[in-house]
């Protein structure tokens, strides 16, 4: 009776893993579950089958899911058009209730109905019988053995916990339960100011934001965590974690975070291999509708590197809300992760952001400066303009409120706190980080994300005459036309290279340098297009073509 119940309680089962070849399995890293080895034949049909009892079953259930999520984002329209037809009363409410009562007891009968299914299941009662064990004994062996399975994620036994003493007897982030540190943006008014009549007068419009944020902003800005999308795109990511573990040895990992999220996380180990790269571990962070089943993970992982893929709050197994607190949470606990359990040394981790993953990529940069190298790719500089973009004129001062208060991803601040080597990969035909059209790469913020980091890096360089060639080079849309103004200009890439070691050997590497103050205006010319040049590489695509691995090129180091 006690295993019917667990199958009724049970989670639901997607997949069984196929064994493959021993030869090809990698070295395990201790406390991280083992790599499950599946043969190359056949990789896509091993969907585990249950019974028609319970297929039906989570059919019925999974549609009844469907529809109350439909139903809860169009509670509003339906609770006013109730309220307008005067159904919002006790004589029409209690009858409701009953109905709603009734469909719940059936809605338990078919889960229980359901759970018999599994209990005749040979496949899913050695499934459970595992899980059961592996919570009650946390050991590699049962590890292994669970890491076979593809199941509802939330059932997944914890692999690293944020308070692990391992973890955080060096940190110096001030982290606790309420979470990681941000950067945060400065009153509007000070002094006198903002006494209490003002704060009053401020509060319906501090109403206003934290509502926008809640319910319209935060779906907008990440639509991969509406309900909806993450079920219509399913398959693809079962397809997707699949092809990591059976292909490339995936090891899957639920990690907790200081604010209790759990974060959902896929490493493949490349260590053992002969290649260079494989010693270098590559976190990749994704965009607003991206996950790491079927987004950016697959170019260093296809450049040979180890690579570490986890899914936002709010996303595919990751639970939570992505409001920029969560996410930074998020990634402190998988950079925790991979240096105390993956066992990676801070020099050999590469940060690799695409689009609004370079919010938590450039955070980790600033927390983490041991970092080897961040690589940011079809990446802004500050929401506010992208939000501007897509809202009413008519609602500047809400939207402008609402991102520094609530969704203030601001990259380029970020970004100018780290010390180590920078690669920015410009979309030439973006289409969403540029405030205007697409054609018009002018308005592409990944300009102003490195015009900002060069400014705060080489101030003394970066004058008005600087900043209008650099701004004529980013006008280039092609290699053609790059190679144009750098030669219209006589950029001599030794004489640069000769003046920044000189002064990195007389003054040391922290930045901001005072390199060019005792230069003319040619000679900081010269410098700037050639530090424009190694910090931005185009790439002629829009914005959510997948990167060639090719093109996955370590920054540029003096």
């Amino acid at each position: 009776m006690a295993k019917l119940l667990s199958c009724v309680l049970g989670p639901r089962l997607y997949r069984v893993y196929r064994e493959r070849d021993p030869g090809r399995a990698q070295a395990s890293v201790p406390g991280t579950p083992a790599a499950i080895t599946t043969s190359p034949a056949g990789s896509w049909e091993s969907y585990y089958q249950p019974r028609a009892l319970e297929k039906h079953a989570d059919s019925i259930l999974a549609m009844a899911s469907v529809l109350w999520s439909i139903s809860y984002y169009t509670s509003p329209l339906a609770f006013f058009y109730l309220y307008r037809k005067g159904y919002l009363c006790m004589s029409k409410v209690v009858p409701f209730s009953h109905y709603a009562g009734t469909l719940l007891l059936l809605l338990a009968g078919v889960a229980c109905l359901r759970g018999i299914g599994r209990w005749t299941n040979p496949h899913y009662i050695q499934f459970i019988t595992i899980l059961e064990e592996t919570h009650r004994n946390n050991s590699l062996e049962n590890k292994r053995q669970l890491a076979v399975y593809n199941f509802d994620f939330k059932s997944w036994p914890v692999d690293f916990h944020w308070e692990d003493p391992s973890s955080r007897k060096d940190s110096q982030h001030g982290l606790s339960r309420r979470g990681v540190s941000l950067l945060r943006t400065e009153p509007l008014h000070r002094g006198t100011a903002d006494n209490f009549l003002n704060r009053v007068k401020k509060l319906p419009c501090q109403i206003a934001s934290f509502f926008v944020a809640h319910t319209l902003g935060r779906r907008m800005l990440y639509p991969g965590s509406v309900y909806l999308l993450q079920k219509a795109l399913m398959p693809m990511l079962m397809q997707g974690q699949a092809r990591l573990v059976e292909e490339f040895n995936g090891r899957r990992a639920k990690l907790v975070a200081c604010d209790g999220n759990e974060i959902d996380t896929m490493f493949i180990d490349r260590r053992s291999t002969p290649e260079p790269p494989g010693q270098k571990l590559v976190i990749c962070c994704e965009g607003n509708a991206g996950f790491y089943e079927v987004g950016c993970l697959s170019t260093p992982l296809e450049a040979g590197y180890s690579v570490l893929g986890w899914n936002h709050p709010g996303f595919a197994g990751s639970t939570g809300v992505p409001f920029p607190q969560n996410e930074a949470n998020a990634m402190d606990v998988v950079i925790q992760f991979a240096i105390h359990r993956l066992n990676f040394q801070p020099q050999n981790i590469v940060l690799y952001a695409w689009s609004i993953g370079g919010f938590t990529a450039t955070w980790a940069a600033m927390s983490y400066p041991e970092i080897s190298a961040v690589i940011l790719d079809a990446s802004f500089d500050d929401l506010v303009p992208l939000a501007l973009k897509v809202m009413p004129d008519s609602w500047r001062t809400l939207v402008t409120r609402t991102v520094r208060q609530h969704l203030n991803l601001n990259n380029a601040e970020q970004l100018c706190r780290y010390q180590g080597p920078v690669l920015l990969i410009r979309r030439t035909k973006d289409e969403i980080i540029t405030t205007s059209v697409p054609s018009d790469i002018m308005s592409n913020r990944g300009n102003n994300l490195l015009l900002k980091l060069l400014q705060h890096r080489y101030p003394r360089i970066m004058g008005e005459e600087s900043l209008r060639v650099v701004r004529q080079w980013l006008e280039a849309s092609s290699q053609l036309e790059e190679a144009s103004v750098y030669s219209r200009w006589e950029v001599d890439d030794d004489w640069c290279v000769s003046v920044l070691r000189s002064y990195q050997a007389e003054h040391g590497s922290d930045f901001p340098w005072s390199v060019g103050e005792d230069l003319g205006t040619d000679e900081r010319r010269q410098l700037a297009l050639f530090l424009a040049r190694k910090h931005l590489h185009n790439f002629e695509a829009t914005h959510c073509t997948p990167l060639p691995p090719h093109e996955f090129q370590m920054p540029w180091k003096l």
